[in-house]
C-alpha cells in the first residue's frame, strides 16, 4: 500500500510540475519534457515481445460445375421427382458417359440437373472451399485437375453427381 500510495504522490507531484511550467512566463517554447523517475533497480529487463502468430494459410478453393440427379427420398429432392434411387443412378451414369463422350457439360447440366438455379447457372458452382461442400462430393472435385470430369458419379445425401472442375 506504501508503495501505491508513493507512487500516487510521485505521479501528483510530476502532473503540478508540468502544470506550473505551461503556466509560468517565459519564452513561449515549449517546456522541457519531464523525466520519468527511473525503474526500481531490482526490476527484470522487459523481454523482447513475442514474435506474431503466423496466419494460418488459407484454405485452397476450385470452381466447379455439376450436373445433379436426384430421387424421391434423397435431401432436399421437389415433391415432383418420383424416380427411384436406382433410376437416378443409372440415369447419372447415362449422363457422366455423355460428358466423357464430349458433350458440353453446362447442355448437360440445363438439361437433366434437378438442382434448383441449375439451369440459369448452367450447372456451374462458381469457387468454394473443401469445407463448404459435403465430403463425397468436396473429396472427389478436390481431386479433379481442372478440365477433368469425374471417373465416376458421386452419390450424397442429395444424390448422385457428375462433377467437373472448372478450375
Amino acid at each position: 500500500m506504501t508503495q501505491l500510495r508513493n507512487g500516487f504522490s510521485l505521479g501528483l507531484a510530476l502532473a503540478l510540475a508540468g502544470c506550473a511550467q505551461l503556466t509560468e512566463p517565459g519564452s513561449g517554447a515549449p517546456p522541457a519534457a519531464v523525466e520519468e523517475a527511473p525503474a526500481a533497480a531490482s526490476a527484470e529487463p522487459t523481454p523482447p515481445p513475442a514474435p506474431a502468430p503466423t496466419p494460418a494459410p488459407e484454405e485452397p478453393t476450385i470452381g466447379a460445375s455439376h450436373v445433379l440427379i436426384q430421387y424421391k427420398g434423397s435431401m432436399r429432392a421437389a415433391p415432383t421427382i418420383t424416380r427411384s434411387k436406382e433410376e437416378a443412378k443409372k440415369l447419372a451414369t447415362d449422363i457422366l458417359g455423355k460428358a466423357k463422350k464430349g458433350q458440353d457439360f453446362a447442355g448437360l447440366a440445363k438439361q437433366y440437373s434437378d438442382e434448383p438455379g441449375a439451369k440459369e447457372r448452367a450447372g456451374s458452382l462458381g469457387k468454394f472451399q473443401r469445407g463448404s461442400m459435403v465430403k463425397p462430393f468436396a473429396d472427389a472435385a478436390f481431386a479433379l485437375k481442372p478440365g477433368e470430369i469425374s471417373s465416376e458419379v458421386v452419390e450424397t445425401q442429395f444424390g448422385f453427381h457428375v462433377i467437373k472442375r472448372t478450375e
